[in-house]
């Protein structure tokens, strides 16, 4: 049984697990992230990578190689991370700072958002689907297009959803980029602006929307509006056969997927209107970014 290891790279967290190739999750780590310094963040990753091999008591010899997900706009081919909102890893060599760690010579890298995506398509390749997509909803939003088993690129930069801008009724009406207004940040932002009251987390509101307090009703519309009108764009330009959705924001609320499906249904013409029965929440919850991670040393797209 061939087995790699996984990493997920963020800005809060690192999470590091050994993948088999049939992407069973075997073992997994988690650490904090430092994004304080470079060299540290680098540490935090290596920590994760030791516990989780501690964890599992395999060695080296028998793990394939590595594959990490990388926040923001990365360097494929040289394996460099050139650019990241949360982390201080301006062009970081981290495929060669990985290998020359942990005398291993297979190591790829790619945005973490792709290897999710990756993930999920995994999972899901068994009814074949000729337009997939990907969609986290978290800190930030982005998606990822993978289309007759190939990622759609364009010069770099693709599915950042999250700047598209969108008629935001919470913002008085006028536009503003998706992820400033629907967001997990944007959303408490929301609430401590519309409710006026400062210590107030995201999770608050939504846990004040499922006990029916009145006041969260408007905030909720509105942020699943703003999301609709960003599905719609993907509907539009995409007509993909399915949809998956990830991060925190929507897999800790799932029911919010039935309110973003009757809302993008009044935004579609009928012929577009097979994608809600496809739009589905990740079943793999917060680790397909590690699984896509290790799959990812086994297969390459």
């Amino acid at each position: 049984m061939k087995k790699a290891i996984g990493i997920d790279i963020g800005g809060t967290k690192i999470a590091a697990g050994i993948i088999t190739e049939s992407g069973e999750l075997l073992y997994r780590a988690e650490v904090k992230s430092d994004p304080s310094d470079r060299e540290k963040m680098f540490q935090q990753v290596i920590g994760a990578v030791e516990q989780v091999l501690e964890k599992s008591s395999f060695s080296w010899a028998e793990i394939e190689g590595i594959g990490a997900g990388v926040p923001g706009k990365v360097d494929r081919e040289n394996g460099i991370a050139i650019f990241q909102n949360n982390l201080r890893w301006d062009h970081f060599p981290i495929v060669s700072r990985l290998q020359e760690k942990f005398f291993i010579e297979k190591v790829t890298i790619d945005n973490d958002v792709y290897m999710a995506a990756f993930a999920e398509w995994n999972f899901s390749r068994r009814t074949w689907m000729e337009t997939f997509v990907y969609m986290t909803i978290s800190t930030g939003i982005s998606c990822s297009i993978i289309h007759n088993g190939t990622f759609i690129r364009g010069a770099g930069f693709a599915g950042e959803l999250g700047l598209i801008p969108v008629l935001s009724k919470s913002a008085i009406k006028k536009n503003e980029r998706l992820e400033k207004v629907a967001a997990g940040p944007a959303i408490q932002t929301l609430a401590k602006t519309q409710l006026q009251v400062q210590h107030l987390s995201t999770k608050d509101v939504f846990t004040g929307y499922t006990t029916g307090a009145p006041e969260y009703l408007p905030i909720i519309e509105g942020v699943t509006d703003n999301l609709a009108q960003g599905i719609y764009s993907i509907s539009c330009l995409l007509d993909p056969h399915k949809i998956v959705f990830g991060g925190s924001v929507i897999i800790n609320n799932p029911f919010l997927l039935d309110i973003i499906k009757e809302k993008l249904k009044i935004y579609q013409l009928p012929e577009q209107q097979h994608l809600l029965g496809q739009m589905s929440i990740s079943n793999l919850r917060q680790d397909n970014g590690v699984i896509g991670a290790g799959l990812r040393v086994f297969e390459k797209i």
